[in-house]
């Protein structure tokens, strides 16, 4: 996978600077043996009762591509710490070990690995920043639009977070990651044609002030887009916009064509979906669906769905794409073996658990999940679902 903002020729570079540091101390003390490191959230964000994997494809490209220029060398050498010949040794680092890991998609709970990771230490050591930053942001965004999609309970959802996300390249990842939750569709081009997302958009408030009166606003989009018009209401008032959604559909009704639906973009949205439904329905318009976008999250949804308000469909971005009740998580990369000798963390509230390890979901009789448990990695459990899969070797 193409990174948007990360020239390959620097993929060496992005890491902290003390990993370079330590695979100069390895280096120097001729450590080269195998390391396993395990990637895991240490606690469940607040309102988490479960974790969605996303992150992998980068992480494996990065993997795939990792390799210090001569650029990247000859900044190193610049800086003042490094010697020759460990410089002289990066210089020709390439990722040569083997990767376990959750597939993107599939739930994990805290302390479970979700990765993990067996190469030569350094080669390991170095790859710890990258794979943290990818894993940890796209399994937040994955999480929170798989929260979304529970709320929905069926109805459709599209991602349009790209404006309010972090960056550029927060932007790309969360139409992937909601789309690899369950969203349909998203706003933003690029992540469609990269990704192979379905594209989906409205118009804004905008097109409709730069005509004089909002049906006229209808009517242009209308003409250009017969088969897939979108109508927002609420640029002036939403029952006024729906009373002229209705002129628009019985127009292209007559041309031979369908209004697809109308959008809510503001307002209490229980009350005008009910009152356009209303509106639409009366005009025999009962095919028109309704949409609403504006702020909205799981806990709205679930609010919107439980009231049984007629919404077909959601557009969500804001809160979703920053995840905003939950923007960060105590992921951590740990090494669990060194040299075939398991090894562990003992720090007050962040022991680690030592050993490359396997995850087995057991299920009870009905196909539910009832729980998971945590094996060596050589270890089996007939009884459940092997988690974890080779993806790289």
């Amino acid at each position: 996978m193409e990174h948007s903002s990360l020239p390959r020729e620097d993929l060496g570079l992005f890491t902290d600077l003390y990993e370079l540091t330590m695979a100069q101390a390895f280096f120097r003390q001729g450590m080269s043996a195998q390391a396993t490191f395990s990637l895991f959230i240490r606690r469940n964000p607040p309102d988490r009762g479960y974790l969605v994997a996303a992150g992998l494809e980068d992480v494996l490209d990065y993997l795939a591509n990792l390799r210090f220029s001569t650029g990247s060398i000859d900044y190193l050498r610049d800086i003042g710490i490094f010697t020759r010949d460990f410089l002289d040794f990066l210089a020709g680092v390439r990722f040569t070990g083997s990767v376990r890991a959750v597939p993107e998609g599939r739930l994990f709970f805290a302390n479970e690995p979700v990765l993990e990771v067996t190469a030569p230490v350094i080669e390991a050591q170095l790859a710890e920043t990258f794979i943290i930053n990818q894993v940890n942001l796209q399994t937040l965004l994955a999480t929170k639009a798989a929260r979304c999609v529970w709320a929905a309970q069926g109805r459709g959802l599209s991602d349009f977070a790209s404006r309010r996300t972090h960056g550029t390249d927060a932007a790309l990842k969360m139409a992937r990651c909601s789309y690899i939750a369950g969203f349909q569709s998203t706003s933003n081009v690029l992540a469609a044609q990269r990704y192979g997302i379905p594209p989906a958009g409205t118009m804004a408030h905008s097109f409709i002030s730069s005509f004089t009166s909002e049906a006229e606003a209808f009517q242009a989009y209308a003409d250009t887009f017969p088969d897939r018009t979108i109508l927002l209401l609420d640029t002036y008032d939403t029952v006024d916009g729906a009373r002229n959604a209705v002129k628009i559909a019985k127009n292209l009704e007559h041309d031979g064509h369908r209004l697809v639906a109308v959008r809510l973009d503001s307002g209490d949205f229980e009350s005008l979906s009910r009152q356009v439904r209303e509106i639409l329905d009366d005009a025999g318009l009962d095919y028109v669906q309704i949409l609403a976008s504006g702020g909205l999250d799981e806990f709205e949804l679930d609010d919107l769905v439980q009231a049984g308000a007629p919404i077909d469909m959601f557009g969500v971005g804001t809160k979703v794409g920053v995840s905003a009740d939950a923007p960060w998580s105590d992921m951590a990369y740990k090494l669990v073996c060194y040299d075939g000798r398991p090894v562990m963390k003992l720090s007050t509230g962040k022991v680690s658990l030592p050993g490359a390890k396997q995850v087995f979901r057991v299920r009870d009789g009905q196909g539910r999940l009832s729980h998971d448990i945590i094996g060596l990695d050589h270890e089996s459990y007939p009884e459940g679902e092997a988690l974890l899969e080779q993806v790289m070797s």
